[in-house]
């Protein structure tokens, strides 16, 4: 026991130098604008704190393993959940490789990117993920035929006229043989499409063969298999679910943050309780503040609050909970897509205060699915 908390103790304080050196309370002076946040930004990249970053998990998940391997059920238990978050961590942090603000070399981003998660997880290679994420979803967030994230979630049942049965097998799609094997697919299409594909291979199969050999195989089942085949895919479908109003999104014009107002979600912004929660499991390295991230995407997680605060504000649509309440995310999806959508209208953001910024231009729906309905 003492040795895993050393071990993840270890890790956690790694990972505090990145926290620290990007911090925005360090300084004499609190940045307060765009233009500030990106020269502090500029200012502080560097290679070194990444790695440091990206090691620490990898200490913690060590940590796991090893209470996986000596403390039996309860043990398994902690390392399957632990592992499933560890799995978003990296998913999150190579997220901001992708778009280029992890590291001051956009070319050290993507190896660190590629060695820490990519390949150990099974993910496509980085400019495959660039071309995806940043190419096709990013400009295209909510658009049918377009987005591929909201083809992810018409692939898996969540389409106008759902019934609610098959909508609440959607919401834990992963979890379902169908979703299961969706996710054993396309983990052997990353891998086996893709250039490289012998090393890639052997860098997926590297960690559970070494965990199994070193630790036995409740390690490798429980501190890797599971979570990775079954729990992290859960957790970032949820994670996908509140990115966006995927299916009642006003489509306007205008500058990217009144674009992405119109189309994102911002989830519990009076709820510091679930949002501390959401953070530490769901929601790391600023996928809560998906609104803020999208307007900027080149602004780096621990700048994303304060951007919020200071600049933005929130877009129309804050709930203060996935399922449990009125205007929880989950019945809004429901109700979009069971609903006949009728004209468009006019939308809002609020900015700190609670003032609107004023009205934006009627919405335009041409090409959404929804209105032909």
């Amino acid at each position: 026991m003492v040795i895993c908390l050393v071990i993840f103790a270890a890790g956690v304080g790694l990972r505090q130098a990145d926290r620290w050196w990007f911090s925005p309370r360090r300084g004499r002076r609190r940045p307060a604008t765009l233009r500030d946040i990106r020269a502090l930004q500029r200012e502080r990249a560097n290679n070194v704190t990444p790695t440091l970053l990206l090691a620490g998990h990898w200490l913690e998940l060590v940590g796991w393993w090893l209470a996986a391997a000596r403390f039996g059920p309860l043990g398994w238990a902690a390392a399957a959940v632990a592992g499933a978050v560890t799995f978003r961590r990296l998913q999150e942090i190579s997220h901001f490789a992708v778009h280029g603000v992890l590291t001051r070399s956009g070319r050290a981003g993507a190896v660190l990117c590629e060695a820490a998660a990519h390949v150990p997880l099974g993910f496509v290679p980085v400019p495959v993920r660039r071309q995806r994420h940043v190419r096709e979803h990013h400009p295209n967030a909510t658009v049918t035929g377009a987005d591929p994230n909201l083809r992810e979630l018409h692939a898996a049942g969540l389409r106008p006229g759902v019934v609610r049965a098959h909508f609440l097998r959607a919401l834990v799609f992963p979890l379902t043989p169908a979703g299961a094997t969706v996710t054993v697919r396309g983990l052997a299409d990353n891998i086996l499409t893709s250039g490289g594909r012998w090393w890639r291979l052997a860098g997926f199969a590297a960690v559970p063969v070494a965990l199994g050999a070193a630790l036995g195989w409740q390690a490798a089942l429980f501190g890797w298999m599971v979570p990775r085949l079954l729990l992290y895919p859960q957790l970032a479908w949820m994670s996908l679910l509140v990115e966006h109003r995927w299916w009642d999104a006003e489509p306007v014009v205008g500058p990217p943050a009144v674009v992405e107002a119109a189309r994102c979600l911002r989830l519990y912004p009076n709820s510091p309780a679930s949002a501390l929660l959401a953070r530490g499991t769901w929601l790391p390295y600023g996928d809560l503040y998906h609104y803020a991230h999208s307007a900027h995407p080149a602004v780096r997680w621990n700048y994303l609050p304060l951007l919020e605060k200071t600049t933005l504000g929130t877009p129309e649509y804050t709930p203060d909970a996935l399922l449990l309440s009125e205007s929880a995310v989950v019945r809004h999806h429901f109700r979009a897509l069971t609903r006949t959508v009728g004209a468009g209208g006019a939308t809002a953001v609020r900015v700190p205060g609670g003032r609107p910024r004023g009205r934006l231009e009627p919405a335009n729906r041409s090409g959404d699915g929804l209105a032909s309905r």
